[in-house]
C-alpha cells in the first residue's frame, strides 16, 4: 500500500525544467526519490536548474540543454539519457512558449515560434523517450495542456491551437502506445502564477476577474501540479491513459455570473 503512490527510483524526464511550472514538478520528483533530468533552451540554465534542485533530492538532478524544436537535439537528448540510466520511466513534456497579441497581428516567426516550441516539440520528445518505453513495454508520459485545451482565450490563437493539439497527441499516443504497456496523460492548469505570467496577473482587473471566477476563490501555483502529476506517474494511476486532467481551481467546473446571493428571480 505504501508504494501505491511512490515514484522513488524513477529516471524523470522533464522539459522545459528550469523555472515555473516545469522546475516545481521536476523538485517534486526529485524530493521523493526519483532521479530528474530537467531541460532548458541553455545549457547555463539547465545546469543552474540541476545544481538548485539538489536541495532535498536523494539523487543529484541532471541538467541537458536541449531545443524541443530541435529534432537533432531532441535525438541526442534521448540518446544520452538512454546511455546514462538505461530507460526513462516517465516524460513530462512542459516546454512552452506564447506572444500575446491578436490574431492579425501574429507574424509567420510568431506562429512557428509556438508551434514548433509548444506542439512540435511535445510530439518530438514523446516520439524519440516513446521508442524506449515501447521497447521495454512500460512507461508514462505527461504533457502539460492549458485551460485553451478547453477553450480558447482571447488573443492567444497559436498558444490556443498549439494546446488543443496537445490533447489530440494525448489521447492518439495513448490508443497507440496502450497495448504496449505506456501511459499517456495530460494536465491543464488553471491560472498559475510563475514568472512570466505574474506581470499579467499584477492588473488589478485581471486579479480580480481570474479569482472571481475560479471557484477556490485565488489563482494558483506551480506546485499546485506536483501531486497530480506524481499521481499520474505513480502505480495509483495505472488504469488511467488518454486523459487531461484540468488542475484549475474548479474555473472550467462552470461560469461565476454577477447575481445577487439571494433575492429576486
Amino acid at each position: 500500500m505504501s508504494d501505491l503512490f511512490s515514484v522513488a527510483g524513477q529516471i524523470v524526464v522533464v522539459s522545459g525544467g528550469t523555472r515555473g511550472i516545469g522546475y516545481a514538478i521536476a523538485a517534486g520528483f526529485a524530493q521523493r526519490g526519483a532521479c530528474v533530468v530537467v531541460t532548458g533552451r541553455t545549457a547555463a540554465a539547465a545546469e543552474a536548474a540541476a545544481v538548485s534542485l539538489r536541495e532535498g533530492a536523494m539523487f543529484p538532478p541532471l541538467g541537458i540543454a536541449c531545443d524541443v524544436a530541435d529534432s537533432g537535439q531532441v535525438k541526442r537528448l534521448a540518446e544520452s539519457v538512454t546511455e546514462t540510466f538505461g530507460r526513462v520511466d516517465t516524460l513530462i513534456n512542459v516546454a512552452g512558449v506564447n506572444r500575446r497579441k491578436p490574431a492579425l497581428d501574429v507574424t509567420d516567426d510568431d506562429y512557428d515560434y509556438i508551434l514548433d516550441t509548444n506542439l512540435r516539440g511535445a510530439f518530438l520528445l514523446s516520439r524519440e523517450i516513446g521508442r524506449g518505453m515501447v521497447e521495454r513495454g512500460r512507461g508514462c508520459q505527461i504533457n502539460i495542456a492549458s485551460l485553451n485545451t478547453d477553450r480558447p482565450l482571447k488573443n492567444v490563437a497559436p498558444y490556443a491551437i498549439s494546446k488543443a493539439g496537445i490533447a489530440h497527441l494525448t489521447r492518439s499516443l495513448a490508443v497507440e502506445w496502450g497495448s504496449r504497456g505506456v501511459r499517456v496523460n495530460a494536465i491543464a492548469p488553471g491560472f498559475i502564477l510563475t514568472d512570466l505570467t505574474k506581470k499579467l496577473w499584477s492588473d488589478e482587473t485581471m486579479q480580480s476577474w481570474g479569482t472571481a471566477n475560479t471557484p477556490l476563490r485565488r489563482l494558483g501555483t506551480p506546485e499546485d501540479l506536483v501531486g497530480t502529476a506524481l499521481f499520474l506517474a505513480s502505480p495509483a494511476s495505472a488504469f488511467i491513459t488518454g486523459q487531461i486532467l484540468y488542475v484549475d481551481g474548479g474555473f472550467t467546473a462552470g461560469w461565476s455570473w454577477p447575481i445577487p446571493e439571494s433575492g429576486g428571480q
